[in-house]
């Protein structure tokens, strides 16, 4: 039952105890408690709305930076991947497969202040050997919502 709750308010935060109650079939009690329970333990971390930067004239420029570290003996990626989380330019941290250990996602005004963090943050921080960004040029889906849903495609037509 809890996980048909958690689906339900992964899909949409904003669905309120009486109607998952009504969707599940639940007592609204029953939702409402487990819904609290879950927060409480840490299953729902937050409630977030997710929201379409491009559509505001405040420019943001998101990059993938894969980061190459080596290991703490003691606490191996861990350590590290902590360091790194605590900058606000990180929305995103990811231990990964491949040639790199780390994936970050990072958000920033300008490709100037993204690589400026990398440059002066990232670079120092002991046990990074190296790193590689990607700078997004377009996003067309984010967490499982499509971004320039019908838009179409916005292209001069080429004259011959």
């Amino acid at each position: 039952m809890l996980k048909d709750i958690l689906k339900i308010l992964e899909d949409d935060a904003r669905t309120t105890g009486k109607q998952i109650a009504t969707m599940t079939g639940m007592p609204v009690a029953e939702v409402n408690k487990l819904i609290k329970q879950a927060e409480k333990d840490r299953i729902i971390l937050k409630y977030q709305a997710l929201v379409n930067w491009d559509r505001i004239e405040d420019e943001q420029v998101w990059a993938l930076i894969e980061v190459k570290v080596t290991p703490e003996p003691e606490a191996g990626f861990d350590a590290i991947a902590e360091r790194i989380a605590q900058f606000n330019q990180v929305r995103s941290l990811y231990l990964a497969s491949g040639t790199y250990d780390l994936l970050l996602i990072v958000v920033g005004r300008s490709e100037h202040t993204v690589a400026d963090f990398v440059s002066q943050n990232l670079a120092h921080i002991g046990g990074v050997q190296g790193t590689v960004t990607h700078f997004v040029l377009k996003r067309y889906k984010y967490d499982g919502e499509m971004l320039a849903a019908g838009e179409g495609v916005k292209r001069q037509p080429v004259i011959l």
